[in-house]
């Protein structure tokens, strides 16, 4: 049965780790992998995470399943920190359960969304994150695509996006990325966001919301915006929300989907199908990374620390946006980068061709994906300086 398979391409960020770790250059800069890295090139565990850790080794008395939604300590939590104190949960129209990461979540929606209409239309932003495609096809859906970043300009094609979604068709579904996009760092503003609500409202068509780095870009609430208020403006949506970079919790693979309905009655129908949709792809969750989100939220102490680890990083990554901006016009770069600074989250297209990406590879051991999507918390004072030289050069 193997032996007519033909072998599938690598993926290109997991390629370019390959080459990275093998590359002995010692002045290397890993700005591919989409991971939050410290200073010193480090993905360190939070400190409020080892202690919940260590509460959690102290009291966990068992190793039995916990059921296909999940811990419901950690669904109530989770809901509470996507939806703050939004009406939707004192209405009780929302159901959440735990998911294998943020890509679990996202799976199951797709299957859920196609359960509900086989073969349906998502619109997804161009560009967008590249596995939204293959997880989405792979759940039987079509795939269609609105503008979204002007690459000549550096900026948010937002009125080609508003354009296109003017025709989306009321039974189709709009995947938003809540903050923080995925990879061009352009986010939508409050007013663009009451934009698109009001578009939603209009048509009818249900967003699809992905929150892969919530508190990454300004704040946790401020970053909860976009979906909080399209929850004012229509009746049905799924967020899918990732505890992967905000918790630091990468290979814990946990997550959450969250479903809103019209009413208590018609989300508690839809959760029956979600759930059986979970029992016939993985059954349970995973349990640990749930627990240890959990214990951190529940802890006034905890949730302190946390807070505060979590605007250390994000200060960081905004930071390195000046940072290199800075250090490229000292390097006598007359070309305007600041766009740089006007984004969020972890990644920005630098704004070169492929060729010079290769070329930065090649000659200076630097490694960025073919778009010049770059991480921005793989720089470093440490890098930056041999960075913006090299950028130099090649331009």
């Amino acid at each position: 049965m193997f032996c007519h398979l033909n072998a599938m391409p690598a993926d290109p960020i997991l390629g370019l780790l390959v080459k990275y770790k093998q590359d002995e250059n010692p002045l290397k800069i890993d700005l591919g992998v989409g991971v939050y890295k410290n200073e010193l090139g480090h993905t360190e565990i939070l400190n409020c995470v080892k202690k919940a850790e260590k509460y959690r080794l102290e009291t966990e008395d068992t190793k039995v399943y916990i059921g296909p939604t999940g811990s419901a300590q950690f669904n109530d939590e989770m809901t509470k920190l996507i939806f703050g104190t939004h009406k939707v949960l004192f209405e009780d129209r929302v159901r959440t359960i735990s998911t294998p990461g943020g890509t679990g979540a996202l799976r199951v929606a797709a299957e859920f969304i196609n359960t509900c209409k086989p073969g349906a239309t998502i619109w997804v932003s161009n560009p967008t994150w590249a596995n939204h495609m293959a997880l989405f096809q792979a759940a039987g859906l079509t795939v269609k695509t609105y503008p979204y970043y002007d690459y000549e300009n550096k900026c948010l094609d937002f009125e080609g996006m508003l354009a296109a979604l003017k025709d989306v068709s009321n039974d189709d579904v709009v995947l938003l990325h809540a903050c923080c996009h995925n990879p061009s760092g352009m986010d939508l503003t409050n007013n663009q966001w009451q934009q698109i609500a009001e578009i939603a409202k209009d048509i009818g068509f249900m967003p699809l919301i992905d929150m892969a780095y919530q508190g990454f870009g300004t704040g946790l609430d401020e970053d909860a915006y976009g979906l909080r208020l399209l929850a004012d403006s229509v009746n049905e949506m799924i967020v899918c929300s990732s505890c992967s970079k905000n918790f630091g919790l990468y290979r814990e693979r946990i997550g959450a989907c969250s479903l809103v309905g019209k009413s208590t009655l018609i989300v508690e129908k839809a959760f029956t199908v979600l759930l059986s949709i979970i029992r016939g792809i993985y059954s349970m969750p995973p349990a640990h990374g749930a627990a240890i989100v959990e214990i951190i939220l529940s802890s006034d102490e905890l949730r302190a620390q946390w807070y505060q680890e979590l605007k250390i990083m994000r200060d960081r990554i905004n930071n390195n946006r000046q940072l290199l901006v800075n250090k490229l016009k000292s390097k006598g770069v007359t070309r305007d980068f600041s766009f740089i600074t006007h984004q969020a989250g972890m990644f920005s297209f630098l704004g070169i061709t492929a060729q010079q990406v290769k070329q930065l590879q090649d000659e200076y051991s630097i490694y960025m994906v073919d778009s010049s999507r770059m991480s921005i918390a793989g720089i470093a004072t440490n890098n930056v300086d041999y960075l913006a030289q090299s950028i130099a050069k090649i331009l």
